[in-house]
């Protein structure tokens, strides 16, 4: 083909505007990300090598009650190190009874019935679990993006699900779907409260559908994890929100059963925490909060009503073999763990608050970690270096944790920035009285509440023990809320509301 054939710059741009037209008119942009992300995790996922979480030596109390148990004969070797992706099913009864309660066992044992039924009645693959949670990941990851870039201009809309696809397509988050913790589930749940807040604020779908996936998701959150109970009280005060988006009698009663309802699953789930795990947790508390950051270990102990002789244990774990006393013993639950609770805790926290600054800081330095450093993602099969993680797909992971500012004034900051993006069109709903378009501000804080509840919980509940990974929470919520931001950034919707649909829009809606 002579040069003057060759089609010209104008020519080729036609060419990829037509290739983009065509591509836009049959998928959108929440259809693309969601395929994208789907595609992507399942080729970490499912096809070798399988990429999945180490056991830190939690899973016993999820694998157990569920009729799985251990069969590999070296795995204890195998803790921290490396993913196993095969378990062995009880054949006869199963003594073990539960040793909390978590909604993770619905997934367990539906994903177990599955593996029974069409694989082996033996052996489990932890696979089929994690096919059931990239299902409804990918629905989440889908509603979300629908909510952010309906009726947006196409190239905006693209753009943004790039950037879902960057986000929540990230291996860092998508390994834990082959493992059994419950930050899997709170993070595909945390998702669906979002998701479908936001499309009941932009009267996207049918109303009633949207409030039972908002109610069913902050149930499964909250009742995922036990520290996770309190988080049902801040979801329930933005139900409120929620609530008031219509007038309608039927709608506000359906509301408010569901957010009753939550509000006393989210108590009842705290109540129903056993005694073993609260003891745990207080201990740490102290031990790894409290006392090693005190500059006078013995006096913080007696402003709490304990002898001043525990602050041997300043530095401790729980779980270590040999100890100054043992941690089971009844004089420690006389003299140790009945002496206080974590109300005692929070409120020692704000009466120095230089101590409690000093925990939020170090709090800080792991709250934009997406997989803790010490569990490994490969099988041992792979050959691969004892605890070693993924690199595929996982640049955002490792680019927020190098470049985010590592202190607590940082995520002050980003708390106040983002709320006082929003706040105009939050102040303009509540002057023209438009309550559906009122709701956006409020789901944005409450989620960022979930973030900060997560790191405040986890130091008054545990100290600096496995920080990190108990700080799951707010990563999750820094990365929704900054997605969210962002996009309405793009879209030019931070001061300003969002039209309604034309046809049942009212006639005071907030001007674009």
């Amino acid at each position: 083909m002579s040069r003057s054939d060759a089609p010209g710059a104008g020519g080729i741009a036609a060419y990829w505007k037509r290739i983009f037209k065509a591509a836009t008119h049959y998928a959108s942009p929440a259809l693309i990300a969601a395929a994208a992300v789907l595609a992507i995790s399942a080729a970490a996922l499912f096809v070798k090598p399988y990429v999945g979480m180490a056991d830190n030596g939690d899973y016993f109390r999820i694998l157990y009650s569920n009729g799985i148990y251990f069969n590999a004969t070296d795995y204890a070797g195998q803790y921290f190190g490396y993913f196993i992706k095969h378990y062995g099913i009880f054949q006869y009864f199963n003594e073990n009874g539960a040793t909390l309660s978590s909604s993770q066992s619905l997934f367990v044992r539906l994903a177990l019935r599955l593996n029974i039924w069409f694989l082996d009645a033996r052996t489990f693959d932890i696979r089929i679990q994690a096919a059931i949670y990239l299902i409804l990941y990918t629905v989440a990851v889908y509603m979300l993006v629908e909510a952010l870039t309906w009726k947006a201009p196409a190239k905006r809309g693209y753009a943004i699900a790039a950037i879902a696809v960057f986000i929540f397509g990230d291996t860092a988050y998508t390994a834990y779907f082959n493992s059994f913790y419950s930050e899997a589930l709170m993070l595909i749940m945390s998702l669906f409260v979002l998701a479908s807040g936001l499309l009941i604020y932009r009267r996207r779908f049918n109303d009633y559908a949207m409030l039972a996936v908002f109610v069913i998701s902050s149930l499964l959150l909250v009742t995922s994890k036990q520290q996770n109970a309190p988080l049902g009280i801040l979801i329930a005060l933005f139900g409120i929100f929620v609530l008031l988006a219509r007038s309608d009698r039927r709608y506000r009663i359906s509301a408010a059963g569901g957010l009753t309802l939550l509000l006393a699953v989210s108590i009842a789930s705290y109540v129903l925490i056993p005694q073993e795990f609260v003891n745990i947790n207080k201990y740490h508390a102290m031990t790894r909060g409290v006392l090693p950051d005190s500059g006078d270990p013995e006096q913080s102990l007696e402003s709490m009503g304990i002898d001043r002789q525990y602050s041997l244990l300043s530095g401790s774990i729980y779980y270590e073999p040999y100890t100054t006393i043992d941690v089971n013993s009844n004089k420690m639950l006389t003299e140790f763990y009945g002496k206080f609770g974590f109300g005692k805790v929070l409120a020692y926290y704000a009466t120095h608050p230089d101590q409690a600054i000093r925990m939020l800081n170090l709090a800080a330095k792991g709250a934009f970690t997406t997989r803790p450093e010490t569990m490994g993602n490969y099988e041992k099969s792979e050959g691969l270096a004892f605890g070693a993680q993924t690199h595929f797909f996982s640049l955002y992971s490792v680019l927020k944790k190098a470049l985010t500012p590592k202190t607590f004034g940082f995520i002050f900051l980003w708390t106040i920035v983002v709320i006082g993006l929003y706040m105009p069109s939050f102040v303009s709903a509540v002057r023209t009285k438009n309550r559906r378009q009122a709701v956006r501000l409020p789901l944005l804080l409450t989620m960022i509440l979930l973030g900060l509840a997560g790191i405040a919980i986890s130091i008054v509940g545990a100290g600096d023990a496995d920080l990190a990974k108990h700080e799951f929470m707010f990563t999750i919520v820094f990365d929704l809320v900054t997605f969210m931001t962002v996009s309405d950034a793009l879209l030019g919707r931070l001061w300003r509301n969002v039209p309604l649909r034309p046809d049942t829009a009212p006639a005071a809606t907030t001007a674009a």
